[in-house]
């Protein structure tokens, strides 16, 4: 769990100077530790402004799939587009209970991509079965890819709102606000995806009662079956208007109900994590933690060496961690007198660019 305060302390060196004694065993003061400032954000870009090198973009396949939040309608529009013209093309091709030619086709699609395959309409000849094989591949690709960033982006955008309702009465200004969606994001991004379902799964209960004329057990035991992916097949939306209504309806629940889970495992790993950091920070320290803690192994331990030692506990930094910043520190210490300064950078710099 990253640290997400900009003002908190942090350590001004890795490797802070213990106190040592002079001639005439004064001890020499002890530089503190200041509030310093972080890092700056990177863009994530391939060039800086400035000409500087910036942080690499990644290689793999699913790092170049990455849409901006405003394609998805688009990306969405151009699936489903394109599935619907090929289902309708070959509509006398699929079997079932039919009850528009293009609105069947849109369903069908839907149906398709999410997974749910009700069974009212299903592929009859080859080519229709190459399709839906297709089809049903690309559209999980398109909902894991694409339509959950888009949803993950809705509910921070709902989150919002509801921390803003919640402190209301408060009088809270706008930095606390801030400060809470910072410290609570996954939980309210949790509570914000809960009533999201719990408001689709009503209105598809009351939709397949009144116009679909399922009794209540019926219209939820349907719900649950489509939002599921399960889809069982005995119950499903059977007529024209049903079939407008499951195409969005259907999109929607079933992303939910994924985000749901997501979101309801990143709320249990928060909660492990934070319990982890009140035990690491309210345990008793011993002489065991202290020989542990001892990075340079001189017998005693500072202040940037125990706050390390700290965070190895909490699971926010490895050893492996701390030994390659140490390596660029010492290779960025030209003058290996234990600090970094100006000159040090330079010298080190220019030497990389000397280097062939």
């Amino acid at each position: 769990m990253a640290c997400n305060d900009a003002n908190q302390p942090l350590l001004s060196e890795v490797a802070a100077p213990k106190t040592r004694r002079s001639n005439g065993d004064v001890p020499k003061r002890r530089r503190r530790l200041r509030r310093v400032r972080s890092a700056p954000f990177v863009d994530f870009g391939p060039t800086d402004t400035n000409g500087e090198e910036a942080l690499p973009r990644s290689e793999s396949i699913f790092g170049r799939l990455n849409i901006n939040i405003k394609k998805v309608p688009l990306v969405l529009t151009l699936y489903l587009g394109i599935g619907t013209l090929c289902f309708y093309a070959i509509g006398n091709q699929i079997r079932g209970d039919k009850t528009n030619g293009i609105l069947d086709a849109v369903y069908f699609c839907v149906v398709t991509m999410t997974t749910v395959g009700y069974g009212d309409l299903v592929p009859n000849s080859n080519l229709a079965k190459l399709l839906a094989c297709a089809f049903v591949f690309t559209g999980m690709a398109l909902i894991g890819l694409v339509l959950s960033k888009a949803a993950d982006y809705l509910a921070e955008k709902q989150e919002i709102l509801l921390i803003k309702a919640l402190n209301m009465y408060k009088k809270a200004g706008e930095f606390e606000v801030l400060k809470e969606i910072e410290t609570k994001r996954v939980k309210y991004k949790f509570y914000t995806t809960l009533i999201l379902l719990l408001v689709l799964i009503l209105t598809g209960i009351v939709f397949l009662h009144k116009v679909e004329n399922l009794d209540l057990i019926d219209a939820f035991y349907c719900v649950c079956s489509t939002i599921t992916t399960l889809g069982y097949g005995d119950k499903s939306f059977s007529t024209e208007g049903g079939r407008i209504f499951a195409v969005f309806w259907i999109l929607a629940g079933t992303i939910c109900l994924a985000q749901f889970f997501l979101y309801t495992a990143e709320v249990n790993t928060e909660n492990r994590q934070r319990a982890l950091v009140k035990w690491v920070l309210t345990r008793k320290t011993t002489h065991v933690d202290l020989e542990a803690a001892d990075i340079d192994g001189d017998g005693v331990v500072g202040a940037a060496e125990f706050v390390l030692f700290k965070l190895k506990e909490m699971g926010k930094i490895c050893q492996n961690d701390i030994s390659l910043i140490l390596e660029e520190f010492e290779d960025l210490d030209v003058d290996q007198s234990g600090t970094l300064s100006v000159s040090d950078i330079t010298e080190a710099q220019s030497g990389e660019t000397r280097t062939p």
